[in-house]
């Protein structure tokens, strides 16, 4: 703005520091000047001491520039970030003419002058003095550099487009004395500057690092911006529009249809509608300048004033919304935003994203992302009518954690525009909180491979039998928090209702029985599996440590992220070693220099033991295959695989499997809300069923990229049948005998009474009896009838044998099987046994004992 408190002293000053400018510099004022300009020996030497006493070094720092994130090919972009777009590029690769347009226009002494072209200068000085306004022009290019590079070292630090602009003022706008004292800074840094570079170091500086309109900075982008070419390409005609361009970038440029001003009626100026007149008039005066230097021909010049100024817009896309792995990206963004390798706060992440000039080559195959992305357009739509539809997919290498992909089933979108819109997103579902947004989702059934790790840390055997009825499990151990009861007192259901079974943990692992896997944690310790969790990655998506104080969260009612329960699926498949998920591979800066501090720290641990991995492995075949509840997942290529399925309240559906090389999680469920998945269809498949499909396309283009092998063998410890002793408690009083057996760990039934002589209240048999017996063995006790007897063994003869039967209390009697004895005579007869035999307890009343007996003639 006008500085309107202009004093004498101000300008006096202003004069004295060009005479002293002069003085240092060798250089006489011009005779048209020197009139102008009374002062003493004395003056002159004090403004010398001034100009010498400014700063006189400056530093050129590296030049904002994009951020570029890769595929892991590190060739193939994936998307570009950037405040200011620009491409630098060498002296060689920008058209001479550009030069020659540049330098005619704003400098036509350049290659004479040493930093500050005195006779330019001289004029914008007079002119300030006669004026009153603003300061005015003059500047060399190399005065011109110094005021870009002093612009950018303050925007640097700047947060805010307040703050960006404050910048430019205080670089640009200046008036009056401080206006001044502004060249005078300026031409001492170019003085200096001129001493350290080259002049067409300088010069190809500046045309890197110049605005030429919004956030389209130096000479290449420009080109590549407004025509479409790069800037060894441009023509005459358009090198001269760039260069009218940069003398005034946001008032020159000519990407905006509507104008960037208005005419006095109205009207929109410097538009199409009127040929970007006011672009035009500037580089009418280029072209002129150009030919009054001698660099073109009148025909040339004639021909390029004729031909009227076409823009070629060719926007450079940034952003992950123009990225074809979308919703990787948004992870990769999410990782620079947050992690210390890339700054030690929000800030100077953000200025390592957007202006840091990095190369990040990151983990995604681009190969394996396509197929994937196809798979999911292919299966899940954008949304489903009466509920927040979403699903998402990802791949990780299993030895390493990289992240081969990430797909989701909405479009990726930013824009407040898209708020509201159920087929659009910008969270990334595989993720987190942290790491896209997202607050994860019931895991169901895939959580159980915590338990099924702990329970074989604990030491027990996947054939170790267990009673998997469903019942109301009242009571688990977790010694972290004390222990968990179950204060509703509810049976937890089995999918579609199954009552459950008695069964190994193998089939209740390949059933994804719920009871099940509640009977092994019942004798296990809840803390134990919660720091199970915790070593192989998975902490509620949220970042909060997942503690298992209640009997649900066995089977999965806590929300994690799919990237998560990869990594730990991955952990098993890939010996105990628990590798954290990365999406970075290298950093570089913009000259291809490495940059291995700027890379996240991520770590490969052996958290489980390799017999644990191995038998937890063995027992999660059988999952996958046939008749395993995930074997729909299986693409049948011979690949050996693990896997688990996983579904919470008919709202949320999980597929998560791995082969040795490369796992896969897929989710497909409730963004937000519980809308039953088997209630809704996609091209006439249940929602529910979705999971299948998606897991099984991706899976097989997996293995064909990485190839897996077969897993170890299952520890023979923890594979045995386990046998336990089964005590006898016959003789015992009922209740004795019950709690007996069911602290030893044996379910007890009570069956009918049998005939005994004990008393009623004693148990008179168990089934199976005492000895050897698979564990967890259900024993039936049957208590005494109190009306049982043991027949006695009979001698003598028909008749003695009857009294003996008698007088044990047998009374119903009879003659049984007569067999021929030649030895006795007439009717002697002779007792040979009973039916039932001796021995035998039997009901005393009831019961017909028959004599067998032997006669010369039966």
């Amino acid at each position: 703005m006008p500085d309107k408190k202009r004093t004498a002293s101000g300008v006096l000053s202003g004069l004295l520091g060009l005479v002293g400018l002069s003085a240092v510099a060798g250089v006489l004022i011009t005779a048209t000047v020197t009139p102008a300009i009374a002062v003493t020996g004395a003056a002159a030497s004090s403004a010398i001491k001034m100009f010498d006493d400014l700063p006189s070094v400056l530093e050129i720092d590296e030049l904002m520039q994009p951020t570029t994130l890769y595929y892991s090919d590190g060739a193939t972009p994936l998307a570009t970030f950037y405040d200011q777009n620009r491409s630098p590029v060498g002296f060689d690769q920008v058209a001479p003419v550009m030069y020659d347009a540049i330098l005619s226009s704003e400098d036509p002494r350049f290659y004479e002058h040493g930093g500050v072209d005195l006779i330019g200068t001289t004029r914008a000085v007079l002119s300030n003095v006669k004026g009153g306004g603003s300061t005015q022009g003059g500047s060399s290019i190399s005065q011109q550099y110094v005021k870009n590079i002093l612009i950018q070292q303050c925007e640097w630090n700047a947060t805010t487009d307040e703050d960006r602009q404050d910048c430019f003022i205080k670089a640009t706008e200046s008036s009056g004395t401080e206006g001044i004292e502004r060249k005078l800074q300026e031409m001492r840094y170019a003085i200096s500057l001129e001493q350290q570079y080259s002049k067409n170091d300088i010069l190809l500086g500046y045309l890197n690092i110049a605005n030429f309109g919004g956030t389209t900075y130096g000479v290449d982008a420009a080109a590549r911006y407004y025509f479409g070419v790069p800037a060894t390409d441009l023509s005459l005609s358009q090198a001269a529009v760039l260069a009218g361009i940069v003398q005034n970038p946001n008032t020159y440029r000519i990407d905006l249809p509507g104008g960037t001003t208005t005419y006095e009626d109205g009207t929109a100026a410097n538009g199409a509608d009127d040929g970007y007149a006011l672009t035009k008039k500037r580089q009418t005066y280029v072209l002129g300048r150009l030919l009054d230097d001698g660099k073109i021909t009148q025909e040339q010049h004639d021909a390029a004033v004729a031909e009227p100024i076409t823009p070629n817009i060719t926007p450079a896309s940034q952003g992950c919304a123009a990225s074809s792995a979308p919703y990787f990206c948004q992870y990769v963004v999410s990782v620079i935003k947050n992690d210390a390798a890339f700054g030690a706060t929000p800030d100077e992440r953000q200025v390592a994203l957007r202006r840091g000039g990095l190369k990040i080559t990151t983990t995604l195959d681009v190969n394996l992302q396509n197929s994937a992305a196809g798979t999911m357009a292919e299966y899940a739509p954008t949304s489903v009518a009466g509920m927040d539809f979403g699903a998402a997919s990802t791949n990780i290498e299993t030895t390493t954690g990289r992240i081969l992909s990430i797909t989701q089933n909405t479009l990726f979108s930013e824009s407040a525009a898209a708020v509201g819109d159920p087929n659009y997103s910008s969270l990334v579902y595989a993720g987190d909180l942290a790491y896209g947004g997202s607050r994860g989702f019931n895991a169901g059934s895939t959580f159980k491979i915590f338990t099924l790790v702990n329970w074989l840390e604990s030491g027990h055997s996947v054939n170790e039998s267990l009673n998997g009825v469903n019942r109301v499990f009242k009571r688990m151990k977790n010694s972290c928090t004390g222990d968990w009861v179950n204060v509703a007192n509810e049976k937890i259901g089995n999918f579609n209702g199954q009552g459950g079974f008695r069964g190994t943990v193998m089939q209740f692992t390949a059933q994804s029985l719920n009871s099940g896997y509640l009977a092994m944690a019942e004798k296990l310790d809840l803390c134990g599996i919660a720091k199970d969790v915790k070593k192989m990655g998975v902490t509620l998506a949220t970042g909060e440590d997942i503690t298992m104080q209640y009997a649900n969260e066995v089977i999965g009612s806590d929300a994690v992220s799919p990237i998560a329960m990869a990594g730990a699926f991955a952990t098993v498949a890939n010996n105990g070693i628990y590798c954290q998920p990365q999406a970075i591979d290298r950093v570089t800066d913009a000259d291809g220099n490495d940059l291995p501090e700027k890379v996240p720290a991520r770590a490969c641990t052996q958290v489980i033991d390799p017999a644990v991995a191995a038998t937890a492995a063995y027992a999660l075949k059988g999952v996958m295959s046939s008749g395993g509840t995930g074997s729909q997942a299986n693409p049948g290529d011979g690949t050996q695989l693990i896997g688990k399925t996983g579904t919470h309240e008919q709202s949320q559906t999980w597929m998560i499997e791995s082969s040795t090389a490369v796992t896969t999680a897929v989710w497909v469920g409730n963004s937000n809300g519980a809308a039953a998945l088997s209630k809704n269809y996609a091209n006439g498949t249940a929602l529910s069923n979705l999971r299948y499909g998606i897991a099984r396309n991706i899976q097989r283009t997996a293995n064909e990229l990485y190839p897996g092998g077969g897993f170890p063998n299952p520890d023979t410890n923890l594979t045995k049948v386990v046998y336990v002793d089964l005590p006898s408690v016959v003789g015992l009083p009922l209740d004795q005998a019950q709690q007996t057996l069911e602290g030893a760990g044996f379910t007890v039934t009570v069956g009918d009474p049998v005939d005994s002589d004990l008393a009623t209240n004693l148990v008179a048999a168990q089934d199976p009896g005492a000895g050897k017996v698979v564990s967890d063995t259900t024993v039936t006790l049957h208590p005494s009838n109190g009306q049982g007897g043991t027949v006695p063994a009979v001698s003598g003869t028909v008749q003695s044998a009857q009294s003996q039967l008698n007088g044990a209390g047998f009374s119903n009697v009879a003659l049984g099987t007569c067999t021929p004895d030649a030895t006795l005579n007439g009717n002697d007869t002779k007792a040979l046994g009973t039916d039932p035999a001796a021995g035998t307890m039997t009901n005393k009343a009831t019961t017909q004992v028959r004599i067998n007996y032997a006669k010369k003639d039966c």
